[in-house]
């Protein structure tokens, strides 16, 4: 995966509202993330970095568990173009934060969380 890719995924998630600054992003410690065009835009947006220590598989367990969802679900398929890959992998995602209700969160969906926290945030201030 190039690097390009994580700084435009990351780009697109904070117009979209998904990530706001002083967020904290995992990565591991061989991802691309650790470019210096990702540290970059990482710090632009101020969010910050967290990377466990070798060994450590804890830290990650929440991508790793939505990443062999996706995986499980839509299937390790092969796409004729990229396009169609993308086109897939939204679509999923867009139902896994939309439409899905999660246990973890109280079975809600996490687009009902996030809102919910928003509106909570703003009553406050």
């Amino acid at each position: 995966m190039r690097a390009s890719l994580a700084v435009d995924a990351i780009s697109m998630a904070h117009r979209s509202g998904l990530l706001a600054g002083n967020a904290i992003m995992h990565t591991d410690r061989g991802s691309q993330c650790h470019s210096k065009a990702c540290r970059n835009t990482l710090r632009r947006l101020e969010i910050r970095q967290s990377t466990s220590r070798t060994g450590s598989c804890l830290d990650g367990a929440a991508a790793e568990s939505f990443f062999a969802t996706l995986k499980t679900e839509i299937g390790i398929a092969s796409w004729p173009d990229r396009a169609s890959a993308r086109r897939d992998i939204e679509n999923w995602i867009t139902l896994y934060n939309d439409r899905r209700l999660h246990s973890s969160l109280g079975y809600q969906t996490p687009v009902e969380l996030r809102t919910a926290w928003q509106q909570r945030m703003s009553s406050a201030a």
